[in-house]
């Protein structure tokens, strides 16, 4: 193993303006069969909550799910493939981030240890984990100094089924975290209805299953992705088949002890839903989660004490299928990602009441990742 290059540093704060105009955040798309061509850049006006000055970041194959380095320099992607001639390997790629314009250079892209990877992370010291959907698998890799991502130091391939069988025949690996210990990696695999957990072995480049070394959810439930509480005491995980946020107690000794979880629907809806994103917001009071059919944003309160959730309200998405949002660092916005609708809304946040207020929208096609510098 290499000496291990470090990335700390304060990473480009949405609250800080990233140009003349607005605060600076990255789109990531599906290329297949949509127009666009990568990676895209566009900004948001703090004052006004317009969404502008949007255009082509950087030029890459279905890149799904984009992630920054702590310290802001590099920009790692994923390529959702599968069908590649000659293999059944998707991507990792790693990007050199131009600090003046947020353009991407590519550095390099290497397999990313399985088929449709649909997520990426990196923690400071530049390990780099991917989800790997098709195959059901997690790849660690490791970021040089230079931005240039290594070959996979290792590929833990999950294994199980759940009861579904359109969705659950085998292992859907859909995220892989750094936890906020530092000393834990969980993976949510919507095939097997857990929650993997391994620490990292960084002097090997080993992941290594954790004591405990998975959460099991609800049968059947679909686990997709994971937010965590503002103390590291709670973790929320979002399935998206059962259409849940389930709280996942992290105790001291390293145990985990599932409490309760909450629905995203209204008690009357009959129709067909899938959720997709989950965040808790800066200030750890509020939870947010998306569902796709009824295309709207459900907004629950954090108590402050123990963690539970208690429903709010929702806000519409105006659009079709918000596969992913994101919240501003400072917690003033809300932006989402409306996969079949090909635009992307801003919300103004309101920090007392947690609710969202439609500030302006842009059109882009097949946006399903947004990420601010």
């Amino acid at each position: 193993m290499a000496g291990v290059a470090v990335f700390a540093g304060p990473m480009k704060g949405v609250a800080q303006e990233n140009s003349k105009s607005g605060m600076m955040f990255y789109i990531g798309t599906y290329t297949d069969g949509s127009d666009s061509k990568g990676i895209y850049r566009c900004e948001l006006d703090p004052k006004t909550g317009q969404l502008e000055n949007y255009a082509l970041a950087g030029v890459s194959v279905n890149p799904s799910f984009v992630t920054l380095t702590p310290d802001g320099n590099y920009l790692l992607a994923v390529q959702e493939k599968n069908t590649a001639v000659g293999n059944t390997q998707g991507y990792i790629e790693s990007f050199a981030v131009d600090q003046t314009t947020g353009n991407l250079e590519a550095i390099n892209k290497e397999p990313s240890g399985g088929a449709d990877p649909c997520f990426v992370s990196v923690n400071p010291e530049g390990f780099a984990l991917t989800a790997n959907y098709s195959s059901g698998s997690v790849g660690l890799f490791q970021l040089d100094g230079d931005g240039t991502i290594s070959k996979a130091l290792d590929v833990s391939q999950h294994e199980g089924h759940g009861p579904n069988v359109n969705r659950q025949k085998g292992p859907h690996a859909h995220s892989s975290y750094f936890g906020p210990d530092g000393k834990r990696i969980f993976a949510a695999d919507l095939g097997t209805d857990d929650v993997y957990v391994y620490s990292l072995d960084a002097d090997n480049g080993k992941l290594v299953p954790y004591k405990m070394p998975k959460i099991p959810m609800a049968p059947g439930a679909g686990p997709r992705h994971i937010a965590f509480g503002p103390n590291g005491q709670n973790m929320y995980v979002i399935s998206e088949m059962g259409c849940t946020v389930t709280r996942v107690v992290l105790k001291p000794d390293g145990s985990f002890a599932v409490k309760e979880s909450v629905s995203t629907l209204p008690k009357d809806y009959d129709g067909e839903n899938t959720c997709a994103e989950v965040e808790v917001s800066p200030d750890g009071k509020y939870l947010y989660a998306s569902n796709r059919g009824l295309d709207n944003i459900v907004i629950f309160s954090i108590n402050p004490e123990n963690g539970k959730l208690t429903e709010k309200g929702t806000e519409s998405v105006r659009g079709k299928t918000p596969r992913n949002f994101t919240l501003s660092r400072d917690g003033k916005f809300l932006l989402v990602a409306n996969q079949n609708s090909d635009n992307i809304v801003a919300f103004r946040r309101n920090p007392e009441t947690g609710m969202l207020t439609y500030t302006s929208e842009i059109k882009a096609p097949k946006p399903v990742c947004l990420l601010f510098r």
